[in-house]
Parts: structure tokens; C-alpha cells; sequence
């Protein structure tokens, strides 16, 4: 029976990673013992699961149909493990993504406490402030930052935070440039708008329950959020923060506030993770303890 578990785990990393040799460092194996261990498992079933080519590998039907319930099984086992452990003996590694600045400035920090208080597990953070392929790059959990409801997906997410969102510049830039009072003068301004995340030329605010829209003159288009900071601190333009993200600038006078009258719509904090609705222990674990810890800032 151990075989058996061990194909399907083998098969599992294949199918989610489409990659032989990087399922195969994954879990120690020799990628020709991983190209074994699908054959055995093809031959045992009597069927094709992957289609192999020297540039890909795909999922026929019948390997889709395996790897939802192998998914499955592999969780429930996890699960098992776990329960005759104990709570308090959780073990293994979590993968865990998320976007440079937040991730050092608010999930980092959080984290002392969650590993002090688990001594069998162990962390590996990828930072990116692209979005990353959950299943291709092996990701158990992923934080995402994101204004209103979270895009449809055939993930799970649950909800960790609200941050609140400022307009910010440096009081160099406010020198030369003026300061606005109200959203209709950003028109007059270089605005710097951040691609993926907060990267919309339409500012949406809010005042007295009156909402103004205004599309921004973009100056400057940055990919990730230390280059929207650095740029803001630079004199180059106004931006888009959340207090989380510019809360050291903000204290040590290199940004201020503007437009302070008007809200902004909150960033929304979420965990994503790929194993369908119900998330492996280890999972819930860190996400109720993020979810604690950063409510709090």
C-alpha cells in the first residue's frame, strides 16, 4: 500500500508542476524515478494519465479525473497524521507567497510567534509582487492584496485583513507642486500608478457619502510597490499606499498625507490556497494566526 501512496504522490507533483525533473527534486527523487513511478502507475491502472511530450506534459481525461481525488486522498491522510499528532504537533513546511513591501513590512513580522509557538514546522516565503501560479509553483498559501471581492477562482481564500489606503507624496514634491485639496486637482499632478495591484488610472473616493471617481494623469507606471515608495519619496509624483506600506515614511516625514477629507476604498487581505475549500491543517493553522496577528495593525 505504500507503493501506492508513494505513485500518487509522485503523480500529483507531476500533474501540478507539468515538470518530471521539478517534481523530482521536490521530493528527492531522480527525475528517471519519477518517470518509473507514473509508469508503474499507468501500468497498475491500465491507462494513460499523462501525455508526454519533450516540451510539455498534459493531463488526458483520465489523469484530470485521478489527480481530483488523489488531491483528495492526499489531504485526508495529511489530516490523519495530524490528528493522531495533536494539535500542537504540527510538522512539515509551508510554502508561503506574497507581495514584497506588505509581506516584509506586516506578514514577516507576524510570523516570530506563529514558528515559536510551532517548532515542527518550518516556513519557505517566495516574495513577488507578480502573481504567482499557485499549483505550478507549489504554493500551500499565498497572500493577496486586492480592493473589493476577490476574483473568482477554483481556489479556496478566506479573508485575514482590511488596510486602509492614503494618498501620499513626498512634502518636496507638495513644495513645487502644490498640494491638492480635492480629488478633481490630481489632474494638475504626476501621479504614479503601480501595474497588478492598486494599478488603476481611476481613483475612487469618498466623502460625506458622495463618491468621486478621478482618472489620474500617470506619470510614472511601476510593477511593484518598494518602486511606487521609493518613486513617491524621490519627488516624483503622488501615489497610492496603504498606511501598512508607508507607515515608516509616513512617521519619519519623507511622505505625508494628502487629500486626508476623502477615503479611499480599503485593500482587503487575503490567503488563497489551492486545495479546494478546506485547506490542510498547517494551512489553517498560519491563516488563524495571520489572521489574529494582522488584524491588529
Amino acid at each position: 500500500m505504500s507503493d501506492r501512496w508513494q505513485e500518487m504522490a509522485v503523480f500529483v507533483r507531476v500533474a501540478e508542476t507539468g515538470s518530471l525533473s521539478r517534481a523530482g527534486r521536490e521530493l528527492m527523487l531522480s527525475q528517471p524515478s519519477v518517470s518509473r513511478i507514473v509508469g508503474a502507475l499507468e501500468a497498475r491502472l491500465g491507462t494513460t494519465l499523462l501525455l508526454r511530450t519533450t516540451r510539455s506534459i498534459s493531463l488526458t481525461e483520465a489523469g484530470s479525473l485521478y489527480l481530483e481525488r488523489a488531491r483528495s486522498l492526499l489531504a485526508e491522510v495529511e489530516e490523519a497524521e495530524q490528528a493522531a499528532r495533536g494539535v500542537d504537533s504540527l510538522q512539515g513546511v509551508i510554502r508561503l507567497a506574497m507581495p514584497v513591501l506588505y509581506g516584509s513590512r506586516a506578514v514577516v513580522p507576524a510570523l516570530a510567534m506563529f514558528l515559536a509557538r510551532r517548532p515542527g514546522l518550518r516556513i519557505e516565503i517566495t516574495m513577488s509582487d507578480a502573481r504567482q501560479n499557485l499549483v505550478t509553483d507549489g504554493v500551500d498559501i499565498a497572500i493577496r492584496l486586492g480592493v473589493g471581492p476577490l476574483a473568482d477562482s477554483t481556489f479556496g481564500a478566506r479573508r485575514l485583513a482590511t488596510v486602509e489606503r492614503l494618498v501620499v507624496a513626498s512634502p518636496a514634491y507638495l513644495s513645487s507642486r502644490g498640494t491638492p485639496v480635492t480629488p478633481a486637482e490630481l489632474g494638475r499632478h504626476d501621479c504614479i500608478v503601480q501595474h497588478g495591484l492598486f494599478g488603476r488610472e481611476s481613483w475612487r473616493f469618498t466623502r460625506d457619502g458622495t463618491v468621486t471617481s478621478v482618472d489620474v494623469p500617470a506619470r510614472l507606471w511601476i510593477n511593484s510597490a518598494p518602486g511606487i515608495l521609493a518613486a513617491a519619496v524621490a519627488g516624483m509624483g503622488i501615489a497610492l499606499a496603504t498606511r501598512v506600506m508607508a507607515g515608516d515614511e509616513l512617521r519619519a516625514g519623507q511622505l505625508v498625507q494628502v487629500l486626508e477629507p476623502y477615503r479611499l476604498d480599503p485593500a482587503e487581505v487575503y490567503a488563497v490556497f489551492p486545495a479546494g475549500p478546506r485547506p490542510s491543517a498547517k494551512v489553517r493553522a498560519i491563516m488563524d494566526h495571520l489572521g489574529a496577528s494582522l488584524n491588529q495593525g
